[in-house]
């Protein structure tokens, strides 16, 4: 092979590369709601545990610290799913 065409050909290899892994439309929206969403469960949990560790009920604000806990990991979770989609999305341009 000539030297031009296997550079044409290895650029148009990882040049299309970019556009394949561009996110579908309205997938950063619908990652946005997913995080506020998440934030909303988190406080929803953190008000349940002020009102169950007011009424004494331990075992409660125990399964409440827990179920904030792994709000918070799927938080995490959404929140970098949103910075990738970004991300592909300013690579494709």
């Amino acid at each position: 092979m000539k030297l031009t065409t296997l550079t044409v050909a290895a650029l148009l290899a990882f040049g299309t590369s970019a556009y394949a892994q561009a996110p579908a439309p309205g997938t950063i929206k619908s990652d946005t709601a997913a995080v506020k969403a998440d934030r909303k469960d988190i406080r929803e949990d953190r008000r349940e545990t002020r009102k169950d560790a007011r009424a004494g009920d331990k075992a409660a604000v125990k399964a409440d610290v827990a179920d904030r806990k792994a709000d918070r990991q799927k938080l995490a979770a959404d929140k970098a799913q949103r910075r990738a989609d970004v991300k592909a999305k300013r690579a494709a341009k």
